[in-house]
């Protein structure tokens, strides 16, 4: 009787053992930013933040309003510049390459001191070089690290994250600056959801 040679097998079988340990790998390491995502945004609730929405001039890369001052979209860039992640430089790189995939708001070029502050720049940043996830009334949708922008209302969108916590209702709160500095609230389903989104950083 003929033995088939075994190596085509044993290197399949290689092949499918480090594919799969690939995936647990990157799913884990999904896993390990939204853990540090979630800890730096509860962490920006024991800030004191003044809601001030003014047009700033701020340094590139890097740059930061004031850090006693800032809207929603900045507890986002501080919540990931505190991971490692300059959400400044990123959307700026993207938006000078993509500038069309962008809401214009009149501007003829991007502007690093003021595009990363606006909720619609970064709704389709996420959406670019992020995933962008269903958008549901179903709480197990919505994960802890996940992004969610909404529409308050008269032409108003806000942005916030989710976090690991659950309030009365059961669902996961979220950290956003509405007015009152950073805060964590059983707000997810508070406002009309226009945005689900999921970022792991930039890829290497």
């Amino acid at each position: 009787m003929r033995v088939a040679n075994p190596v085509p097998i044993l290197l399949l079988v290689f092949i499918f053992v480090n594919s799969s340990a690939a995936q647990t790998s990157a799913i884990r390491s999904g896993e390990g930013f939204s853990t540090r995502v979630v800890a730096a945004a509860v962490e920006r609730t024991r800030h004191s933040v003044r809601y001030v929405s003014d047009y700033v001039g701020i340094p590139y890369p890097g740059g930061d309003v004031p850090a006693n001052t800032g809207v929603c979209t900045d507890e986002v860039i501080r919540i990931y510049r505190a991971v490692g992640v300059d959400l400044q430089k990123e959307v700026h790189e993207d938006m000078v390459q993509n500038f069309d995939a962008y809401p214009h708001r009149r501007q003829q070029r991007p502007d690093t001191n003021i595009d990363l502050r606006r909720v619609p720049n970064l709704m389709v940043f996420f959406a670019r070089k992020g995933t962008a996830l269903p958008i549901s009334l179903s709480p197990v949708d919505y994960s802890p690290g996940d992004i969610v922008a909404w529409d308050l209302g008269g032409s108003v969108t806000h942005i916030g994250v989710v976090v690991d916590k659950k309030g009365p209702s059961s669902h996961y709160m979220i950290v956003h600056n509405i007015g009152f500095g950073p805060k964590m609230e059983d707000q997810l389903f508070g406002w009309k959801i226009i945005g689900h989104y999921r970022y792991h950083g930039p890829v290497a």
